[in-house]
C-alpha cells in the first residue's frame, strides 16, 4: 500500500511547508465544542479564537512586508482554505477581517491608507466590515444606492431608504468599528459609479457613532458565530481621506480625478482586484468536501451491514459498489478540483505580484476564479449531503461534525457571488472573443468570417470524431478524455455565439436575446470550467515524480473523467460524440474503477491530512 503521506506531498504542491506549520498549529490549538451554543456565547468565543489567530502568520501572510506582512498572497489564501477544517465561522469571521476588510484596504487604497490602518488590521486591532451588499442589490453591484456626497472636503455617506440598507455584513452585528462601504461617489451631482470608503461604524467604547444605525441579521441556519449584521447611514460625514483611491480621487477643490476614464471599466477594474474572496471561498468548500469525505469514507470501512450466503461475516459498508459510487465519484472530483484550486492560487500569486498590472491576465483570473467558486461551492453542498446519507443515522447526529459542515457551507454557493451568476460571467468571458472578431467588419466580411468559423467548426468536429474513434477499445485513453471535454467545449461556445448573433440580428429586444439563452450561457460556463478542472489534473499527475502515487494519481484522474462523461452521457450521445456502445463501456468502466480503488479509498482521505481532532468519528447506530 502507498502510505498517504506521499499523496499528502503532491495535494500541498507548492505550499508544503506552510501548510504543514498550519497542521501543526491546528493540531496543539484547543478544540471548542460548538454544539448547542446560543449564539452570543458562539459569536464571543469566535472572536476570542480571532485574537488567537491575530497573534500568528495567518493575519500578515497577504500583506506587504514595508507594513509589517510577509507579502505571500498565495499563502493567505492556503491559510484561509485550511481553517476550513475547523470551525468554519471562525474561518469566516478571519475572512471577513483579513481577506475583505484588510485586502479592500490593500488593494483599493493607497499609500496613506495602508501605513494608517493595516498594521492596526492584522493586530485586530481595528475589527472591520466589508460592506458591499444592501438589500436591493446583491450582485448588482454596480448599481448599489447607498449614496458618498462631496461636500466641502468631505464625503457625506447616506442611505436613501431601506432597500439600500448594508445586509448581512460580517462582524457589523458585534466586533466591527470600521466598515468599507460601497457606494455610488457623487459630485455636483455627477455620479461617478461605485468606490469604496472608510466609514467609521462604532467608537472605542463599542457604541454605534452618531448617524449609523446597526441592526443584527439573528440567527442563521449556519455560521452563528459570525455576527451578521445591517447597516444603515444618516448623512454621515467623513473626511476626503477616506475615499479608497487607488482608481479614482477628488482634488481639494472638488473635481473628480482618475486614471481610468470610462466609469464602468473603472468599476470592473476595482472588483477584480477583489478577486482573492471569491478563490478562497473554493478553497474552503473543497477543505469541507475533505473533511466530509474523510468522515464518511472511514465509517464506510468500519461499519457492516449484512452478510454473504453461508457466512457469518458482516459486509463492510464500502464494499458495496452502491457505496463506492456514492463516495469515490466524488473523492474523485474533490482531488480534481483541489489541483485546480492550487493552479488558481498560483496564477492570483502571479498576476497580483507583477510589477506592472496585466489587463489580459487579470481577466482570465477573474473568469476562472467564478468559474472554479461556482463548481467548488455546488460540489462540496452536494458532497457533504452525500456523506451525511452515506452514514445514515449516525451521519444525522450533531457529533459526526457533518450537520454543521452541511449548514455551515451553505450559503457558500451564494456569498461572495451566486454561482449561477458567475457562470453566466464566465461565459461572457468567453464570448469577447467572439465580439472582438465581428467588431468593425464590413456586412462582406462578417459573412466571410461566419462561413469560415461554420467550416473550422465541421472540420474540428471531425477531427475530433477521428480521435474517438481512434480510441473504442480504450475509455481510459487520456487523448479520448482531452478530446471530449474540448470538443464538449468548442462546440457549446460556437453554439451559443450563433445562437446569440442570429438573434441579435433581428429586433429582439436585447434583454430578451440574452435572457432566452440562459440555459446556453449557463451550459458554456460549465463545460469550460470542467475542462479547465481536467488539464489541471492532468498536469498535477505529470509533475508528479513518484511513480507509485502517479499511478494511483491516473486511476483517480481516470474516474474522475469517466464519471463527468457519464453524468453528461446524455449531451455526448445526442451530439454524436459517443455511441450508445461506448456509453454503456463507459459505466462499466466506472465500475471498475470504483472497485480497483476502494482499497485506496483510506489512502486517498487520509492524504488530506486533516487533523485528527477536526474528524470527530460518528457514534455507532
Amino acid at each position: 500500500m502507498i502510505e498517504p503521506a506521499r499523496v499528502t506531498e503532491v495535494l500541498d504542491g507548492r505550499h508544503q511547508e506552510l501548510r504543514r506549520e498550519l497542521r501543526e498549529r491546528m493540531t496543539d490549538a484547543k478544540l471548542a465544542d460548538t454544539i448547542g451554543l446560543d449564539v452570543d456565547t458562539h459569536r464571543a468565543l469566535v472572536f476570542d479564537q480571532l485574537r488567537e489567530l491575530a497573534a500568528t502568520r495567518h493575519p500578515r501572510l497577504g500583506f506587504a512586508k514595508q507594513y509589517g506582512g510577509e507579502g505571500d498572497i498565495g499563502g493567505s489564501v492556503v491559510s484561509f482554505q485550511m481553517l476550513g477544517y475547523g470551525d468554519l465561522s471562525l474561518m469566516v469571521k478571519a475572512g471577513v477581517q483579513w481577506g475583505l476588510f484588510g485586502g479592500a484596504v490593500q488593494m483599493l487604497g493607497t499609500e496613506r491608507h495602508h501605513a494608517k490602518y493595516l498594521p492596526d488590521i492584522m493586530s485586530l486591532d481595528l475589527p472591520g466590515c466589508f460592506a458591499m451588499t444592501e438589500t436591493g442589490h446583491g450582485s448588482d453591484v454596480q448599481h448599489l444606492r447607498t449614496t458618498a456626497r462631496y461636500d466641502n472636503g468631505e464625503f457625506v455617506v447616506d442611505t436613501p431608504d431601506d432597500a439600500a440598507r448594508k445586509d448581512y455584513i460580517g462582524n457589523a452585528a458585534r466586533d466591527g468599528r470600521m466598515a468599507v462601504v460601497f457606494a455610488q461617489l457623487i459630485v455636483e451631482d455627477r455620479s461617478y459609479g461605485v468606490h469604496a470608503f472608510l466609514v467609521p461604524i462604532r467608537d472605542a467604547a463599542g457604541r454605534p457613532v452618531p448617524g449609523v444605525r446597526i441592526g443584527d441579521c439573528g440567527p442563521k441556519a449556519g455560521l452563528n458565530g459570525v455576527d451578521n449584521g445591517r447597516l444603515w447611514f444618516d448623512h454621515v460625514r467623513i473626511p476626503k481621506e477616506n475615499l479608497l483611491n487607488r482608481y479614482g480621487d477628488v482634488t481639494d477643490d472638488g473635481a473628480y480625478t482618475s486614471s481610468i476614464e470610462s466609469d464602468s471599466r473603472r468599476f470592473f477594474t476595482m472588483l477584480g482586484t477583489l478577486v482573492r474572496g471569491r478563490i478562497s471561498v473554493a478553497g474552503a468548500a473543497n477543505s469541507a468536501s475533505q473533511r466530509a469525505l474523510t468522515i464518511a469514507v472511514r465509517r464506510a470501512e468500519s461499519r457492516s451491514q449484512f452478510r454473504k450466503p453461508d457466512s457469518d461475516t458482516e459486509i463492510p459498508l464500502l464494499d458495496y459498489l452502491a457505496h463506492q459510487r456514492k463516495l469515490l465519484i466524488p473523492l474523485a472530483r474533490t482531488y480534481a478540483l483541489h489541483f485546480a484550486q492550487d493552479e488558481l492560487v498560483g496564477m492570483l500569486g502571479d498576476v497580483q505580484s507583477a510589477p506592472e498590472p496585466d489587463p489580459i491576465a487579470q481577466r482570465q483570473l477573474e473568469s476562472r476564479a467564478a468559474g472554479i467558486k461556482a463548481v467548488a461551492t455546488w460540489h462540496a453542498t452536494s458532497t457533504i449531503q452525500t456523506a451525511r446519507e452515506a452514514c445514515g443515522g449516525a451521519g444525522y447526529l450533531a457529533d459526526s461534525g457533518l450537520p454543521a459542515l452541511k449548514a455551515d457551507t451553505d450559503v457558500f454557493t451564494t456569498f461572495e457571488g451566486d454561482n449561477t451568476v458567475l457562470l453566466q460571467l464566465v461565459a461572457k468571458g468567453l464570448l469577447t472573443d467572439y465580439r472582438d472578431n465581428f467588431a468593425d467588419l464590413s456586412p462582406l466580411a462578417t459573412a466571410r468570417l461566419v462561413a469560415e468559423q461554420l467550416m473550422g467548426a465541421v472540420l474540428e468536429r471531425i477531427a475530433a470524431r477521428q480521435v474517438i474513434s481512434r480510441f473504442d477499445d480504450d475509455v481510459r485513453s487520456r487523448d479520448w478524455h482531452r478530446s471530449l471535454f474540448e470538443d464538449r467545449e468548442q462546440h457549446v461556445l460556437e453554439g451559443l455565439a450563433r445562437r446569440l448573433r442570429a438573434a441579435a440580428s433581428s429586433d429582439t429586444d436585447p434583454f430578451d436575446v440574452f435572457n432566452d439563452a440562459q440555459d446556453h450561457v449557463l451550459l458554456a460556463g460549465r463545460v469550460h470550467i470542467d475542462r479547465l478542472v481536467f488539464d489541471a489534473f492532468v498536469a498535477a499527475i505529470d509533475n508528479c515524480a513518484d511513480e507509485e502515487v502517479k499511478a494511483l494519481l491516473e486511476q483517480v484522474c481516470d474516474l474522475y473523467a469517466l464519471a463527468s462523461i457519464e453524468a453528461d452521457r446524455g449531451w455526448f450521445l445526442e451530439h454524436g460524440r459517443i455511441t450508445t456502445a461506448r456509453s454503456k463501456k463507459v459505466t462499466a468502466e466506472v465500475n471498475a474503477l470504483c472497485k480497483s480503488l476502494r482499497q485506496y479509498a483510506r489512502t486517498l482521505v487520509d492524504a488530506f491530512a486533516i487533523p485528527e481532532q477536526y474528524l470527530p468519528a460518528p457514534s455507532p447506530t
